[in-house]
Order: C-alpha cells, then sequence, then structure tokens
C-alpha cells in the first residue's frame, strides 16, 4: 500500500498544473489521499485527451471506470484491481468514506470530451462542470472532514469559475482540436460566429500576428470573463469557513484563478495571439499574497 500511495504522489509531481495539486499547504494527512484522487483523475484524462489513445479513448474510460467500481463498490475483481491507483483509491474511499459517485462523475466529464464537442446553453455547459471540475472540490473538503452542504455549494462555484478560466484561456488550443466550450446562445446573443473565432486560431496556427479581435468577439470574451469573476466572488466565503492549509490551498487556487481573467483582460481579451499563464515569479507572488491576504 505505501508503494501504491507513492507511485500516485509520482503521478501528482510529474504533470503540470496551473493550480496547486495536493501540495504542502494541505495537511500532510490527506496529502497522499489527495495524490491518489488525482492520479486516477490524471490517467482518465489523459485516455480521453492524449493522442496515443485516440481510437481506443472510450474503451480505456470503461475499463477504467469498470475498475473503479469493482475496487471502490465491492465488485468482481477487475484486471485493473491491483493497479497501484486503484490499491491506493480504494484504500482513501474507504478510509474517508468519500461517495464513489463523485469518482465516477469525472469519468462521465472525461467520456464527453471525447463524444461532446459543442454547448447549447449556459446550463448545458454548467452540467459539464458539474462533472468535470466540482468533483475534485467536494473531494478535497470531504478529505478535510468538511461535509457542510452550503460550503460544498460555495466549492461548486469556485471549481466551476476554475474550469471556465481555463476553458477561455485555451480557447484556441480547443478550436484547434474543433471543441468550443462557449455556448451556442452566446455566440448568437453577441452576434459571433465561429468562424470569426477560428479566423484567429488559424493566423496564430500559421505563425501570423492574430489581428485585433472584432467589438463582437470582444464583447463576447468580456461577457465570458465576468461570468467566471462572479462565480469565483460566490465562492469566495468559503475560504472564510476553512482553516489552516487547506485555507491556504484554497486561497492560492482563487487568486490564480483571478489571475487568468486578468490576464485574458490585460490582452484585451485576444486569446489568440498568445496563451494567458502564470509563470513560475506568478505563482510565487500569489503564494506571497495567499499568506497576507485576509
Amino acid at each position: 500500500m505505501r508503494e501504491a500511495y507513492r507511485y500516485c504522489e509520482w503521478v501528482t509531481a510529474h504533470h503540470y498544473e496551473n493550480f496547486p495539486v495536493a501540495s504542502w499547504l494541505l495537511p500532510r494527512q490527506i496529502r497522499p489521499h489527495v495524490a491518489a484522487v488525482y492520479a486516477f483523475a490524471r490517467s482518465a484524462d489523459d485516455f480521453a485527451d492524449e493522442g496515443r489513445y485516440r481510437g481506443r479513448s472510450l474503451e480505456l474510460l470503461n475499463l477504467w471506470r469498470n475498475a473503479l467500481r469493482s475496487s471502490c463498490n465491492g465488485g468482481s475483481a477487475t484486471t485493473l484491481s491491483s493497479h497501484p491507483i486503484f490499491l491506493a483509491l480504494a484504500d482513501t474511499v474507504r478510509r474517508y468514506d468519500l461517495p464513489v459517485q463523485l469518482l465516477d462523475d469525472l469519468l462521465t466529464a472525461f467520456t464527453m470530451d471525447v463524444t461532446k464537442r459543442r454547448y447549447a446553453d449556459w446550463e448545458e455547459l454548467l452540467t459539464y462542470c458539474r462533472y468535470s471540475a466540482n468533483p475534485v472540490g467536494r473531494l478535497v473538503l470531504l478529505l478535510s472532514g468538511i461535509r457542510d452542504p452550503q460550503l460544498h455549494a460555495r466549492s461548486d462555484d469556485i471549481c466551476t469559475a476554475l474550469q471556465m478560466a481555463n476553458h477561455w484561456q485555451d480557447l484556441r488550443i480547443d478550436l484547434a482540436r474543433d471543441i468550443l466550450y462557449i455556448p451556442r446562445t452566446l455566440l448568437d446573443q453577441h452576434g459571433v460566429t465561429e468562424q470569426e473565432l477560428k479566423a484567429g486560431e488559424i493566423s496564430s496556427q500559421w505563425g501570423q500576428t492574430p489581428k485585433g479581435l472584432t467589438p463582437a468577439v470582444r464583447s463576447l470574451m468580456k461577457d465570458l470573463v465576468g461570468r467566471a469573476r462572479a462565480l469565483f466572488d460566490a465562492g469566495e466565503p468559503l475560504i472564510r469557513q476553512v482553516k489552516g492549509g487547506l485555507r491556504m490551498e484554497l486561497k492560492l487556487t482563487l487568486l490564480g484563478g483571478r489571475s487568468i481573467l486578468d490576464r485574458i483582460e490585460a490582452a484585451d481579451y485576444n486569446v489568440f495571439r498568445h496563451r494567458p499563464a502564470l509563470s513560475t515569479t506568478d505563482k510565487l507572488l500569489l503564494l506571497a499574497r495567499s499568506f497576507f491576504s485576509k
């Protein structure tokens, strides 16, 4: 079991993320368990996104789902039941009485990443975030002993906002993969066509300098950033309800998400010119702010 957790911690340490995952800010006793959850989700996300799995993504995600249910719900053993990730994950689920449905929801999101490339309206996008982002925050709270439904709802706000910040940050990259997370109703509301968005993606792909955004596209991006900010604001009270390392971790995550939105605004909402991202220096400054801000 010790080796299984070490493997999960290795997976966590060797993957790049914008925001802290199982960092030293979290209480020491839960870090291995957060790593187990992360390794499970990271591997499944790779099945959905990595080109080397193209054509087999759904098959592999189904195998991962069967292994989850077998390991954590007492089902029949599968060939993956003895995989280090599932050994550690099953132990974590048992120790902390985690709802397996939250882990299953993550797999639903990864399946949607393979099968769904457009979203009709805002509610449909929120449903995706409910599967893709919100379970992570709830699992961290549960591992920290927090089961208050109201605090879980505030966590959902932060996690959904974080997911959206990532979507707007990666608009050019997603368009190149023929994926668009901006709902159709918002495109229509602002009078923006996919062709206008793809024009910026194509010019960037070929090394040309993207032209300035049209007023309609800028209005759309401003709307999207504003919606993500409102969700961060709605979730911020959670930080005042938790203590210690978890509070610092949540503050840092919130600051990181807002900083991505700041970068998008500073670029005049033109995410086609370059991908807004946080440098190592930025992250260190955010860490300092998380320590000294109230």
